[in-house]
């Protein structure tokens, strides 16, 4: 009785491919399913998170007990996302071809993920280019970037705005490719669960354009000089 429960739990993810990914054809080689729960992972993730935020504004507050409360939000959403960046991301550029059998933290995290996109994989070639731009490029800057910001460095306005508008576009062209396959070609690479497609895919997706777009795109910044200079 056991095992037939355990087989009919199963049953929503073996309605996509072998793996229960989507599409049915996608095919993923060498795929280990994760031994860690969800909960463990998510919790982990977040409290990962917690720590550098809380380390960070430690750091922050010793070292420019005067910054503003928008200078602290801009340090630390720059050092979280520069982590993010640089060792998550850099983490799937780096094992894209071995992703599907990684058992490590990362891996584990990053095949929890593609239950709403597993073109992560496959090694879909925007996937990896833009993950692979994302962290070199967007990573080192974004520590650069924060460190500039206790410092009042005049760089951080122009260097934060290409950040940021890097982000927007990686983030609109990691959408537009999705959707285009969906709507175009009938290819769909998330689970049909609503909590993958919103949770997942479209809400951590979703920051890396609310965020740089509301604080920390060249309109914000322009704006922001001229309420300093009137």
């Amino acid at each position: 009785m056991a095992d037939l429960l355990s087989n009919i739990s199963d049953i929503p993810k073996m309605l996509g491919g072998p793996t229960g990914h989507f599409p049915v054809e996608a095919e993923i080689v060498g795929y280990l399913a994760n031994s860690a729960s969800v909960p463990a992972l998510l919790g982990i993730f977040a409290a990962g998170c917690v720590v550098i935020l809380g380390s960070t504004y430690l750091v922050v507050r010793q070292r420019n007990p005067t910054l503003s409360s928008a200078d602290k939000f801009a340090t630390l959403w720059f050092v979280l996302t520069g982590g993010i960046h640089l060792f998550f991301e850099g983490y799937f550029a780096f094992n894209h071809a071995r992703m599907p059998g990684r058992q490590d933290l990362f891996g584990q995290m990053w095949k929890e993920y593609s239950w709403s996109d597993s073109r992560y994989l496959t090694s879909d070639p925007f996937v990896l280019c833009m993950e692979t731009v994302t962290a070199i490029c967007w990573g080192p800057l974004s520590f650069c970037i924060a460190l500039m910001i206790p410092a009042q460095h005049p760089l951080r306005y122009p260097l934060q705005a290409i950040v940021s508008l890097g982000q927007i576009y990686g983030d609109i062209l990691y959408y537009a490719t999705s959707m285009f396959d969906h709507y175009h070609k009938g290819v769909t690479y998330c689970r049909p669960e609503a909590y993958y497609f919103w949770g997942y895919y479209f809400f951590l997706n979703f920051i890396w354009i609310v965020i740089p777009g509301c604080k920390f795109s060249p309109a914000s910044v322009i704006a922001r000089e001229q309420d300093l200079a009137d």
